[in-house]
């Protein structure tokens, strides 16, 4: 190649030379490593076309009595068939020459020029034209590539660096094999390519597809014993519509491949050449991943008076990213993959051979399963991902409600300061004291067990007592930011049907006209009525499945739902809390979340329960500006929110935790936290409202994974396709969580309820319940999860289903930013196009054309955003998370 143009070089002939190596000098116990080693290395050594010659050979001798002849010849000079030829020949001519004669080379009828003559001349002459329709209409429309999860980002220009897996197929699977191809008006090719294609599908989600099959392309019979590449390629495309069974897509296959082998002698490079194919340098244009079953005769090399035994070196090259070959040979069958290392690591080909494999023992028996449904799980896979990943059973008191861890710490340390705001600070025993006097008041407004109760108060120490108090009382509380309008707040107490609401008096005259049925107490003005109830611990009845409070979040119809917590789930997170978090690291814990915010639920019992203090503040940004600061050991807080602390350098340096949630944390934004003074640990914690504030845990490492980690104490996450059935390993999943964190419902939405919290299909417990995050994750190898973006920020661009949290995840990796989002917009002409709003870093420059760079060696072309527009922060919701509308 000349230019990026192929040309064409007449090499002279030149005497061909044997390469001999003898080892027999080498110790016996390395010797054979030698050999591999140089087996390797003439295997892999590339060929010079334009000098030639396109075939070389070498001797190893180990050994007197045992060598290794080792041959290498270019594709362009043989191809499958031509391999029995050529060992053929070189059998006879070996047996010739053992005998003292000369090798007869008698004249062929027909040359590998004839062929190409042969070949040029139909092209030039009308049966090109019929073929050449059908190819045009059959690979009509978007040819989209195949992006298959990798291991690796995919170089700008593919290297070709291959690796090589394989697995025997015992004859019981083949011979049930043939048989159903038979019963289904198919050959065993067949229904191995549409498994293949069922696999692909399966992991991409691509609707449509098109893989490439090799073929002989030996229309005559006299080319039959030629030497020299004749091969071709097909190009079998499948669609598969929703709901489509194993039968109807071998069906299909079927119906494609007969088509495509009648259409065989369209050369595939003509075909690319007359589709217009544009060229990438990262991958082989129109398929990247290949099938083929090779039923050669077997090969013979047989030479006399020596025992032969043919062995194939592997070559470390892959023409495709993922290539599967079933063959057979003497022991039967064989399906390998030739694999490209710049994608995929080896234990992940294992898994997908060990998935198709999986595939073909399924249909074999009922090929009228749904393609979506068909299992792809090993046993031992589904026993690792289920049971061995979620095992986390821990004790702790399941008699106790949250409130009562907070009692026993008053018996441990009542003079210790509980809680601080600005410069007012309450020991346990005095905020103790305040919340059982409120807790009495509640008491007489028949405030119990179930009773909703309503708290609208500014951050304030009179936050804590009202939580705490209403706890106490045994009601559940219902929390509502003074900033929301009017008419949300009277939405929820009407929705809670809660008898009293709780908040002070300058915020009174905020909620309106009175409120039917709800007495209001205010916190500040009525306190000398309060204050006259009893100090000890009311006796309340509350139990442990009673409701602890709930949390109204968004609902997708704009009418906001009820979250509704029981009482042993924040045990439950406590616990796990005490279990990570030693003391210190307790000391002085930041309160910076809003009380409707769930954080909010770790930020105050936590601390509580351990001896530590509540430092109060109106959101992490104030924190450098608490007259405490200095005593904050640990900020629990979102990412868009530590971002801007590190943008500004003031994280205090007595801070040794950062906790992370609610939005993805990028792995530079976790570079930098430990990169201020103090701070020992970074943890990114998941977990949605319904399942008590977190379900799973990662302690971060500076280049460590971008992993939200493992599900924490007591807790259950499974990681399903939409069928409900395990994803495998590196395959995008929705994520359910189970376990004793889990919410009751929503509060008077029983269908709803109904909806998102379903049985739990992989537990024996009586009762035992999942809830439907509708986010998307996938496993490591490890275990650990990686957490990708929400179902609904899912899209499908010109015909590619997308995942919005992908590209912010690789986005946001770039160093010059501290912030990004993705989201789908009109280009005018009715078609979607991705936009990303970025923020960079002081000083940092940045230039569209540096993100697209970035992000073009990092993702797929149809994954780079057509527009960027630079903002100098992401807007905010009132909960801190980035606001996408």
């Amino acid at each position: 190649m000349e230019n990026g143009e192929l040309f064409q070089c007449v090499a002279t002939s030149s005497a061909f030379q044997l390469q001999q190596i003898n080892l027999e000098a080498i110790s016996a116990d390395t010797r054979k490593a030698s050999a591999e080693r140089c087996l390797d290395e003439e295997t892999c050594r590339p060929f010079d076309l334009a000098a030639g010659p396109p075939f070389r050979a070498a001797l190893v001798r180990l050994q007197p009595t045992e060598q290794v002849l080792l041959l290498v010849l270019h594709h362009i000079i043989s191809d499958g068939c031509s391999r029995s030829n050529f060992y053929r020949e070189l059998s006879a001519a070996y047996e010739t020459l053992a005998t003292g004669r000369p090798v007869p080379m008698r004249d062929l009828p027909v040359q590998f020029a004839d062929y190409s003559a042969w070949l040029n001349d139909w092209l030039e002459g009308g049966a090109l034209e019929e073929q050449t329709a059908y190819w045009k209409t059959k690979l009509a429309g978007e040819l989209g590539p195949l992006d298959l999860p990798s291991d690796h980002a995919r170089p700008a220009t593919a290297s070709f660096r291959g690796g090589r897996r394989s697995q025997r197929l015992e004859a019981s699977l083949t011979d049930a094999l043939k048989a159903r191809a038979q019963e289904e008006g198919a050959t065993l090719f067949m229904i191995l390519l549409a498994a293949f294609k069922a696999l692909l599908h399966r992991y991409t989600g691509h609707d449509d597809l098109i893989v490439g099959v090799p073929i002989a392309s030996r229309p005559r019979v006299e080319l039959e014993g030629l030497i020299g590449f004749f091969a071709n390629t097909l190009v079998v495309r499948t669609t598969f519509p929703d709901d489509i069974t194993f039968r109807e897509l071998l069906r299909r296959v079927k119906e494609t491949a007969v088509e495509a082998y009648a259409n065989q002698d369209m050369p595939f490079e003509r075909l690319v050449e007359l589709l217009q194919v544009r060229r990438d340098a990262s991958r082989t244009p129109l398929f990247q991943a290949s099938f083929a079953m090779q039923d050669f005769p077997e090969v013979v090399f047989e030479l006399p008076g020596i025992q032969t035994a043919p062995s194939f070196v592997t070559t470390h090259t892959s023409k495709f990213d993922f290539s599967l070959t079933v063959e057979r040979s003497a022991e039967g069958w064989t399906a390998a993959v030739e694999y490209s290392t710049d994608l995929f690591e080896a234990d992940r080909v294992e898994r997908m051979l060990d998935h198709w494999r999986v595939i073909l023992e399924s249909v074999v028996t009922n090929p009228a399963l749904r393609v979506s449904e068909i299992p792809l799980l090993t046993a031992a896979e589904r026993q690792q991902i289920l049971v061995e990943w979620n095992r986390t059973e821990r004790e702790y008191p399941r008699d106790k409600c949250i409130h009562q861890l907070f009692e026993e710490q008053v018996e441990r340390t009542p003079e210790a300061v509980a809680v601080v705001f600005e410069d007012r600070r309450l020991t346990y025993r005095e905020l103790n004291v305040r919340a059982n006097q409120l807790g009495h008041h509640l008491r007489s407004l028949d405030v119990g067990p179930e009773e909703l109760v309503g708290i609208c108060v500014e951050r304030s120490l009179e936050l804590l007592v009202g939580i705490l108090g209403i706890l106490k009382a045994g009601g559940a509380y219902v929390p509502l930011d003074p900033a929301y309008p009017a008419e949300r707040t009277r939405f929820v107490l009407e929705d809670a049907r809660a008898p009293v609401l709780l908040t002070l008096q300058q915020l009174r005259a905020d909620l309106g006209a009175e409120i039917p049925n709800c007495t209001i107490v205010c916190l500040d003005a009525d306190w000398e009525t309060i204050a006259k109830a009893p100090t000890e611990t009311p006796h309340s009845g509350v139990r442990p499945q009673n409701l602890a409070y709930v949390i109204y979040t968004s609902g997708s119809t704009g009418r906001p739902k009820g979250v509704a917590i029981e009482h042993h789930s924040p045990v439950t997170l406590v616990y796990w809390a005490q279990e990570i978090f030693p003391p210190e690291d307790c000391v002085g814990v930041l309160f910076g979340t809003s009380i409707c915010f769930d954080l909010s639920v770790f930020e105050m019992f936590v601390p509580l329960s351990r001896g530590g203090k509540i430092i109060l503040a109106e959101n992490a940004l104030q924190l450098p500006d608490l007259p405490a600061a200095g005593e904050v050991t640990l900020v629990n807080t979102v990412p868009s929110a530590i971002s801007e602390l590190m943008r500004r350098q003031v994280l205090p340096s007595s801070v040794r935790t950062v906790c992370l949630a609610g939005e993805p944390l990028g792995v530079e934004l976790v570079k930098q936290v430990y990169q201020s003074p103090g701070v020992r640990k970074v943890y990114d914690l998941y977990g949605p409202t319904e399942t008590a504030t977190y379900s799973t845990w990662a302690l971060r490492r500076v280049n460590g994974l971008r992993t939200i980690g493992r599900p924490f104490a007591n807790t259950q996450v499974y990681l399903l396709d939409q069928n409900e059935q395990p994803v495998p390993v590196g395959l995008p999943g929705q994520i359910y969580i189970g376990g004793d964190g889990l919410a009751r419902g929503y509060l008077n939405r029983p269908e709803l309820t109904a909806e998102k919290f379903i049985a739990d299909p992989f537990s024996s417990r009586p009762g035992a319940r999942v809830y439907k995050t509708g986010d998307l994750a996938r496993y490591f190898p490890d275990g650990n999860i990686e957490f990708i973006g929400r179902l609904d920020h899912q899209v499908k661009i010109r015909g590619f289903r997308i995942e919005l949290g992908e590209i912010e995840a690789v986005l946001g990796g770039h160093p010059g930013l501290s912030g990004c989002a993705v989201v789908t917009q009109n280009d005018g002409g009715g078609d979607k196009t991705l936009t990303a709003f970025v923020v960079g870093r002081e000083s940092a420059e940045i230039s569209v054309g540096t993100l697209r760079q970035w992000l073009g060696k990092k993702l797929p072309e149809h994954m780079v955003p057509s527009r960027f527009y630079l903002l100098p922060v992401l807007p905010l919701t009132p909960n801190g998370k980035v606001d996408r509308k």
